[in-house]
């Protein structure tokens, strides 16, 4: 499978979708979609939202984040805002300061949102 990479002094500004992985070690701002793993090297940052099947945290994050399977946050991570997760990993020293529910719960946001847009519909 490709990788995309944003290199490092790269900034961009906008919505990103890839069926790859995706490594930054730039910064983004906007929404990054990908079925693969995302990756934010030590010097990359990524403000807006994620949505990944696996996300490989070094460097800083600030947005919402929606990672079905496994969220990997190395010690030298930045995690703030929402972040919703199959699974996780958090190496000592990382800051992560994040709203944050495991899949469990996607799963019910999701009948919830069902259930509302059914109701909207009968009403």
């Amino acid at each position: 499978m490709e990788r995309n990479v944003i290199a490092k002094n790269t900034v961009i500004v906008g919505d990103i979708k890839s069926e790859g992985d995706f490594r930054i070690d730039g910064t983004l701002e906007g929404t990054l979609k990908t079925n693969g793993r995302v990756i934010i090297g030590a010097e990359g940052f990524i403000k807006g939202n994620i949505e990944a099947a696996n996300a490989d945290i070094e460097g800083k994050f600030s947005g919402q984040m929606l990672v079905t399977k496994t969220l990997t946050v190395k010690a030298s991570a930045h995690i703030s805002g929402d972040v919703t997760i199959g699974k996780l990993s958090v190496e000592p020293g990382a800051t992560f300061n994040a709203t944050c529910s495991m899949k469990g719960a996607i799963k019910e946001l999701n009948q919830k949102n069902e259930q509302q847009k059914a109701s909207e519909k009968t009403a």
